[in-house]
């Protein structure tokens, strides 16, 4: 029996035989972070990647760009990666073809051109999967995860979480938003960041660092 394509975030070779990387062809692990911009949790992770000079992706979705454009340009300017995680925050599962077209045409009117593709939950429908394609974005899921929206998680457990066993290429979901999980889950997020930030340095002794020398430390 064929496993569906909604599976490919948590087993590794759906995602392989549909083509979605889990991870990127890079000496360093890469931070990426969902559901933003928002007001107060975007500024204070940007704030703390740049006390450790550190850079990541982020995946935006169209309508918080909309109400936050100052804080979506200075992701930018920040010298971070902008992606694009939707118009909208819905599963491509419960939309039409037509629906996943107009939410992706929207985000990159709102967004704009980028390299790569997030969905919402990572769950993609074959449908979207091809829009993605065809619209010549790169999907990316990820292959650690903090799981940082829980709302009785800690961040602690969101450390230990996002960087058991990492390294080199290794791509790291956190999200710096709270729009669609549990309320100030970001500031949860925040407090762990110290911790895995300290995993990602090359010379980080972190119960996630590796003999590998894997870093963050560098442009997206």
């Amino acid at each position: 029996m064929r496993l569906p394509l909604a599976l490919a975030p948590v087993v590794p070779r759906i995602a392989a035989s549909a083509g979605i990387p889990l991870r990127l062809d890079r000496p360093q692990p890469t931070l990426t972070f969902d559901d933003g911009p928002h007001p107060e949790g975007t500024p204070r992770v940007l704030d703390a990647l740049d006390d450790a000079g550190a850079k990541a992706i982020f995946f935006l979705i169209g309508e918080q760009v909309e109400r936050y454009p100052d804080v979506a340009a200075q992701i930018e300017r920040r010298g971070h990666e902008i992606a694009i995680h939707g118009y909208r925050h819905r599963v491509q599962l419960r939309l039409s073809a037509d629906a996943i077209r107009d939410d992706l045409e929207r985000a990159v009117e709102v967004i704009g051109r980028v390299r790569f593709h997030r969905p919402p939950l990572g769950i993609y429908s074959g449908a979207g999967l091809a829009a993605v394609r065809e619209r010549g974005l790169q999907p990316l899921l990820w292959s650690r995860w903090g799981r940082d929206w829980r709302k009785f998680t800690t961040p602690q457990r969101i450390a230990a979480r996002a960087t058991r066993t990492l390294g080199p290429g290794d791509v790291i979901l956190l999200h710096d938003a709270d729009h669609y999980s549990s309320q100030d889950s970001w500031q949860r997020t925040l407090a762990a960041l110290p911790e895995i930030l300290g995993a990602l340095q090359p010379t980080g002794s972190g119960s996630g660092s590796t003999s590998t020398g894997a870093s963050a430390f560098s442009q997206p």
